[in-house]
């Protein structure tokens, strides 16, 4: 293991969690690879940098896009007619 790696017990990753994280985040640390009993159970990385490309997020992309007519009722139905359902027709 190299300086920017460690290996922690469980009982001692639990009470240095917070701290290791930042150190993680921080890029003071590469690899924290957590044990119980002497057998390695998690490894943990930073994330990817955010260099990488990321495709945008499409949250709000149509935000300010529409147009609602003045006077237009949008919660009048828009099929007037009785639905094959209630006619008792089941498929076509």
């Amino acid at each position: 293991m190299t300086q920017d790696e460690i290996e922690i017990s469980a009982t001692e990753f639990k009470a240095k969690c917070l701290g290791l994280l930042d150190r993680l985040s921080e890029r003071k640390l590469t690899r924290v690879t957590v044990t119980k009993r002497g057998k390695p159970v998690a490894v943990l990385t930073p994330p990817k940098a955010a260099k990488e490309k990321t495709l945008p997020s499409i949250f709000g992309c149509l935000k300010d896009r529409t147009f609602v007519p003045p006077g237009y009722d949008l919660t009048k139905p828009v099929f007037e007619e009785e639905w094959d359902a209630e006619k008792g027709i089941l498929h076509r």
